[in-house]
């Protein structure tokens, strides 16, 4: 099993959009906010990307492989960067970054935190990482383990946020 920090964000923001992305039900490539997030993501730092690019990462834990593209980390100053193009859902973001910086630590890679970066509304978020996010994070893949096991897709979350989602379309077709 593959478990990435797009795992972790979706299980923050919704356990059915999870489930569906797990079993290859992907609705991204078909959204404009996410195209528009890879266009942000691209433009927004270009001397960035000129001189870094995506660095992944991998981890064996308790048989389940742990990995992650993070957008750039400035060893110098030991900061991991992620780009956001919204902070609607900064609760599911801030999780992602917890678990790459914690993928960091498990591969021997000092890092003294991360930042979020939402370039179109010009903010930035710092996250850290302290031993009770290892630990929830530890009991968080588990349970991404078992919900991927459970054959039955969690209910339509019914949320605000609902709307602007890739699986908007899917969720309330009446079909699933």
């Amino acid at each position: 099993m593959n478990l990435t920090g797009t795992h972790i964000n979706y299980y923050r923001l919704c356990k059915r959009k999870l489930w569906l992305f797990c079993y290859d039900i992907q609705m991204e490539q078909t959204s404009d906010k996410v195209a528009d997030g890879k266009v942000i993501e691209e433009e927004s730092y270009a001397q960035r990307s000129e001189k870094y690019s995506q660095i992944e990462l991998s981890y064996d834990y308790a048989e389940i492989r742990l990995s992650g593209k993070i957008d750039f980390i400035d060893i110098r100053n030991k900061i991991l960067h992620e780009t956001k193009r919204s902070n609607k859902v900064e609760d599911a973001h801030i999780w992602q970054v917890k678990f790459y910086l914690w993928l960091m630590k498990l591969n021997e890679i000092e890092v003294n935190k991360g930042i979020i970066e939402y370039p179109k509304l010009r903010i930035t978020e710092e996250v850290f990482l302290i031993n009770s996010d290892i630990e929830y994070l530890k009991k968080v893949i588990f349970e991404i383990k078992d919900l991927i096991n459970t054959k039955t897709c969690p209910v339509v979350l019914n949320a605000k946020i609902c709307k602007s989602c890739s699986y908007y379309d899917f969720c309330y077709s009446g079909e699933g």
